[in-house]
């Protein structure tokens, strides 16, 4: 099975005579279900043209720390940003030396020290160099780090030697780096996913609806079948790529997602809603066109369902996850409404007209939450929408164990108490 469907990888190339080898890793990759974005260092310049890894990768070879097209000439905070997984193969002795000394001094050094993504090395270089205590040093400093080292192999090296000290084959890096992504905390459970906005119609040809993008609650559900739960994803109207390996359902109104809930919500151990649900609906909707006759319009509007607060009331065992999208005073307003719905866990966010310099504007792919439970919190930076998915689905998947236990815990004190 792979396990790289939609992930992206920066593959840092640096100076070693392996260089030629990553234009073979980069379309295993891609057909491993990869999305790939070359950074070069001068050294690997020398060996392997810019232009092969862009035709391969079909995107463009970043190779200057300070690129005057970047936005805001802050290339690599971009692509630390961008990345799933940073993987640098061939990782020659001297991009080792820089590594561990937390050098910045090029593009690739710099994106390794701004980005919070896992790293992985495959090494490439001759079998002294390998041996040398200067490089044992670097390798020992990295992996106390957290640095995963994928390789060297030994064999024969371009230089004639016989020794530790070559690249790794693709296939081994490939399944090295999809174990990263292989999470299984929700192995065996079932989620129920609310994603996008609704929309209450007016009239034939005019709605009520909201700013919703739907990417939250997409990179939620992708998230959860990376963590092995069987997903059922009920989402408004979105342009968005359906996820692999999950079942979607499409709604129109609260009251169709409302339905389309009841109808899957009992086979559900956790429940995450991240639609942004329209609060209210035209009380008549107008079989025809609403003409502009008048100066002034009136609308009369009725409340909808509360579809968290409902699948609260009625399936009470069922872990509930919500959402709340505020302009000011978040975490007011967040712990009341998690008082108020009696959920586990609530995720919040700012948004309107300031929030976007803190956690980015509605259709932004980045977003910061700040996530409470009776109890307890946790803010998770600014981030990536895909990489603050996983962080909440870990969180998330942390939470249930705790929630299931206590029950646990209950019923056998319930049961003693009976006998």
């Amino acid at each position: 099975m792979q396990h790289l469907t939609n992930k992206r990888i920066l593959l840092g190339v640096t100076g070693s005579i392996a260089a030629y080898k990553a234009a073979d890793l980069i379309r295993r990759l891609q057909d491993a279900g990869a999305e790939v974005k070359v950074v070069m260092t001068d050294g690997a310049k020398a060996f392997v043209t810019p232009l092969t890894f862009q035709a391969l990768s079909g995107s463009p070879v970043h190779e200057n720390l300070l690129d005057t097209e970047a936005e805001a000439a802050m290339g690599h905070i971009e692509l630390a940003r961008w990345a799933d997984v940073i993987l640098i193969a061939p990782a020659s002795a001297n991009s080792l030396a820089a590594l561990a000394q937390g050098r910045a001094d090029d593009l690739l050094n710099a994106i390794c020290l701004a980005s919070d993504v896992p790293l992985a090395i495959a090494p490439a270089m001759n079998k002294h160099m390998w041996a040398d205590p200067a490089t044992r040093e670097n390798v020992k400093q990295l992996a106390q780090r957290g640095v995963l080292f994928i390789g060297p192999d030994s064999g024969e090296q371009a230089c004639g030697d016989i020794g530790e000290g070559r690249m790794v084959e693709s296939e081994t890096i490939i399944t090295r780096i999809s174990e990263l992504f292989t999470l299984g905390s929700l192995a065996g459970l079932t989620v129920l996913i609310t994603a996008g906005p609704t929309r209450e119609a007016l009239d034939p040809v005019r709605f009520l609806t909201n700013h919703s993008s739907g990417k939250m609650g997409y990179a939620i559900a992708e998230a959860a079948v990376e963590a092995g739960a069987k997903v059922i994803l009920i989402s408004g109207p979105v342009s968005l790529v359906t996820p692999d390996r999950l079942t979607r359902l499409d709604v129109e109104s609260t009251a169709d997602m409302e339905e389309a809930v009841k109808e899957h919500v009992a086979t559900a151990d956790i429940f995450i809603a991240t639609a942004a649900v329209a609060d209210y609906r035209p009380v008549v909707v107008q079989q025809d066109k609403i003409k502009k006759n008048e100066q002034r319009l009136t609308l009369e509007l009725e409340k909808n369902t509360d579809i968290l607060a409902m699948v609260k009331t009625q399936y009470a065992k069922t872990f509930c996850l919500g959402f709340a999208a505020e302009t000011r005073d978040l975490e007011n307003y967040a712990r009341g409404k998690l008082a108020q719905k009696n959920i586990e866990m609530i995720a919040a966010n700012l948004v309107g007209p300031g929030a976007e310099k803190t956690t980015g504007t509605f259709n932004s792919d980045l977003n910061e939450l700040n996530v409470y439970w009776p109890g307890g919190e946790l803010k998770l930076e600014l981030a990536t929408k895909t990489r603050l998915a996983r962080q909440l689905v870990a969180l998330v998947a942390q939470r249930f164990t705790i929630y299931k236990e206590n029950a646990e815990n209950e019923n056998n004190i319930i049961s003693l108490k009976s006998q």
